[in-house]
């Protein structure tokens, strides 16, 4: 069986679920609006990832545009809002783009992940997932959904690959 650390090798692709994995689940609703937030490490490992030409998919079931933009705004290549069938739009990516699943890190934290995170090179989740999510994860990060958990896996493939810290790729 294939540690996770020598699947890194293989990663040129990173698609992440967003609540749960870049929030930290909790949704803060004031007069009808919703608010979530991102962590600055994360955002920043996926403007410095994007810089390197890996290509970063959003998957979610949730509908707001203004995380759809902030994620775009850092380099995402693509963002999927109210997915219903997750593995159906992580096909898609898989068709579109000529990937094959050892290509693919995918990060999730709930039961609607549990196919793709089945399915991709790399499953991985935070350390806050839930238990059946947890239970077929590749890696799980020591660090918590919304807290730099997306940082910590993107680091790793990058620290393997030998594409971490390059200068080329700093954003000061």
């Amino acid at each position: 069986m294939t540690s996770y650390k020598e699947k890194l090798t293989q990663i040129t692709t990173f698609i992440f679920d967003v609540d749960g994995v870049f929030t930290n689940g909790e949704v803060l609703m004031m007069n009808g609006d919703v608010f979530r937030t991102l962590h600055s490490k994360d955002a920043y490992a996926v403007q410095y990832t994007s810089k390197l030409n890996y290509k970063i998919f959003i998957i979610t079931g949730g509908n707001s545009q203004d995380v759809k933009d902030r994620l775009l705004a850092l380099g995402a290549n693509e963002v999927f809002l109210r997915s219903s069938n997750k593995l159906e739009i992580y096909n898609k990516i898989k068709e579109e783009n000529q990937l094959i699943d050892s290509e693919i890190l995918y990060m999730g934290d709930d039961i609607p992940d549990y196919d793709i995170i089945k399915n991709a090179g790399l499953g991985t989740c935070p350390q806050d997932a839930c238990p059946e999510i947890k239970a077929i994860s590749d890696y799980i990060s020591p660090i918590l959904g919304g807290k730099g958990c997306v940082r910590d896996v993107i680091e790793q493939v990058l620290k393997v690959q030998g594409k971490w810290f390059l200068e080329e790729a700093k954003i000061w």
